[in-house]
């Protein structure tokens, strides 16, 4: 997977779009989105397909919907999956690279799990039984102004406002905040987690810093997931991961992506290990 991009600058660009000026983006950048798409590989190593949804081009797109969230937008594009282990990490992971890379291209987008009619949108997209439809994004270009919906919606969930370092991020135990002089190297690369976008900015990423590795664990906001059939938190972790690995690539740092059988801590309540990066060649 080449990046043709600047993490950091795409990171700062990226925002949620949520009104947009209703103009379609040309078929030649088409082209080039579909050829980056092609390009993705998450390093959990599920398989997620991607379905591009033009709503003009669809029968009885009036009622497609997603709840008055987005408006002005033309083009989605849905992520579909089979559940498995990892595979909503995965889809976090790639999902939040494309929209890094639409981002460094002025392209707004805005990620949809619990804001869109899943069985509206479904209509367009070829989705087997075993299938989940778990998120989706508008792709376009940003209006001047933000809508009332919108504007009300960032307040609510204080959507410009990030946890603190150190609130995140531990060194060794979850006993231990890590600041900025014991992350060293990793510093950039946590910093961009920290940045990342989550559902409602809960931010359930938490992560220990550790010699060699760097362990990602999930906070669990009790009863957030509880209307979806599957934990919606974790495609948050795999943001936090694109975010991780798309820095430590860029800064030179060598690594990957590993599941531990036990990463022998004590975790605090409603923390539980997803996955940890190792430093070093494979």
């Amino acid at each position: 997977m080449k990046i043709n991009f600047n993490v950091e600058e795409a990171v700062n660009l990226r925002s949620s779009v949520r009104n947009y000026d209703g103009q379609i983006i040309d078929t030649a950048t088409m082209n080039e989105i579909q050829t980056f798409i092609q390009s993705i590989e998450n390093p959990f190593g599920n398989k997620i397909k991607y379905h591009f949804i033009n709503i003009e081009e669809m029968k009885e797109s009036n009622k497609l919907g997603t709840y008055g969230v987005i408006q002005g937008a033309k083009q989605f594009v849905g992520l579909t999956v089979r559940l498995e282990p990892m595979v909503l990490e995965a889809l976090g992971y790639e999902l939040e690279i494309l929209m890094l890379y639409l981002a460094s291209m002025g392209i707004g987008t805005c990620w949809l799990g619990g804001t869109f009619n899943r069985k509206e949108f479904a209509k367009g997209v070829d989705i087997k039984e075993d299938e989940l439809f778990p998120v989706i994004t508008p792709l376009g270009y940003a209006a001047k102004k933000m809508h009332f919906t919108e504007v009300a919606m960032r307040k609510l969930i204080k959507a410009d406002q990030r946890k603190g370092f150190e609130q995140l991020f531990f060194k060794d135990n979850f006993q231990n905040p890590l600041t900025k002089e014991l992350a060293k190297e990793m510093y950039i690369p946590l910093e961009m987690v920290r940045l990342g976008p989550s559902a409602s900015n809960k931010q359930p990423w938490r992560i220990v810093q550790s010699k060699d590795y760097v362990h990602f664990f999930e906070r669990k906001d009790p009863g957030y997931s509880k209307a979806f059939s599957y934990d919606i938190q974790k495609i948050d972790l795999g943001i936090a991961a694109a975010h991780f690995d798309l820095s430590v690539k860029e800064l030179g740092i060598q690594g990957h992506f590993v599941k531990l059988r036990d990463v022998e801590m004590i975790l605090p309540e409603h923390v539980e290990y997803v996955f940890s990066w190792k430093k070093g060649d494979f």
